[in-house]
């Protein structure tokens, strides 16, 4: 049934672009702080924070009004003034669809921008009929909907947050990458709340490492056997250990902690970030923490699946960082013994560095 209804949806969007016109350019005009503009990034959340810095620089130097629209999983991302002025959530409800254009258009936007790197049917139908003079994607095969794109920057070569700031130039914004940066802030309480953990966990402040156990997806579980391996390598430094997981891992995170460990269960997003901004260092596999690491300069060391693609791996876009990669679907051939060989020269790099910052 699924696959039905992806044919028919990709059917209808060919259907759509084959009787869609394509509009002659017009002189894009410079968006002030009268101006209404719609950025769309549905699905997940590590999606919508490599669109952040881009959002930020938008909205800083064009002073415009900033509307997204964003999915249920990853709205919560966009809730910061820095980035944004107000968040619609898309609804997948059947014939939401039509109401959710008719509000937009009442709205009135100056501009909307698709901010998929792929192309969405729901993203497409909603762009080309959300009613606005200036339309704006990536070049990549439905151009037809847009008044104006931007260069697809090659996936292979380029880093994500630098593939979406391409759209930058449609703005005629400029920035210095050496002061971009996923942008996401934790409030007051989120960070009481973690040190209020970390307090009644550890007696002696030290150099604080955290072990991240989860990710989206089953092939990403490194195993129980692993962590439990890096867990008795860290324990012969003089460290904090804390063992980080989703709610559906904390069977195996208390398997693996063995008691001996703290275990920080993840029910609470911006608490979990929370704690990886009191972080020294982080060990993850590939999933949206990295760039919460990434938001507050966290050393990371990852491991990553880069199963039948050739793109760049999302790694943190300015953490210190290693990794491990395998080109298999899952983790389940990377070994303690390849991951120790760069895991220990890293950590070290930054457990001996802050014992000297601190003499």
């Amino acid at each position: 049934m699924k696959k039905i209804e992806i044919y028919i949806r990709h059917f209808l969007l060919q259907l759509l672009l084959f009787f869609k016109k394509k509009k002659s350019k017009s002189p894009i005009p410079g968006f002030g702080k009268n101006s209404k503009i719609l950025f769309i990034r549905l699905n997940r959340i590590g999606d919508a924070l490599v669109t952040t810095p881009l959002l930020s620089e938008i909205k800083q130097q064009t002073g415009s009004k900033i509307y997204v629209l964003a999915g249920s999983k990853n709205y919560f991302i966009f809730e910061n003034p820095d980035i944004c002025d107000k968040i619609i959530i898309h609804k997948k409800v059947l014939g939401s669809q039509i109401e959710l254009i008719r509000s937009l258009n009442k709205i009135g936007f100056d501009a909307v921008v698709d901010l998929h790197d792929d192309i969405s049917t729901t993203v497409s139908y909603i762009t080309a009929f959300v009613k606005c003079s200036y339309k704006f994607g990536l070049s990549k095969g439905i151009d037809k909907l847009f008044t104006h794109t931007v260069q697809r920057l090659d996936p292979e070569k380029y880093h994500v947050v630098d593939r979406m700031l391409e759209f930058g130039k449609l703005f005629g914004i400029k920035y210095n990458t050496d002061k971009i940066n996923i942008v996401f802030s934790t409030t007051v309480e989120d960070e009481q709340y973690a040190n209020k953990f970390l307090q009644n966990e550890f007696t002696q402040e030290r150099f604080l490492a955290g072990i991240n156990i989860s990710a989206g997806h089953d092939a990403r579980f490194w195993g129980i056997e692993n962590f439990k391996q890096l867990i008795s390598i860290l324990n012969n430094y003089d460290i904090n250990l804390v063992l980080l997981c989703d709610k559906k891992d904390l069977q195996s995170a208390n398997e693996i902690a063995c008691n001996s460990v703290p275990v920080f269960q993840r029910d609470n997003f911006n608490e979990f970030s929370a704690i990886i901004k009191k972080l020294d260092f982080l060990f993850t596999p590939d999933t949206s923490i990295i760039h919460i690491a990434s938001a507050f300069m966290k050393p990371v060391f990852g491991i990553y699946v880069k199963y039948n693609t050739n793109n760049m791996i999302w790694s943190p876009y300015k953490s210190p960082f290693e990794c491990v990669i395998t080109e298999e679907p899952n983790l389940n051939n990377v070994s303690f013994k390849l991951v120790k060989e760069k895991f220990v020269p890293f950590f070290e790099k930054f457990y001996y560095g802050s014992k000297i910052k601190n003499m």
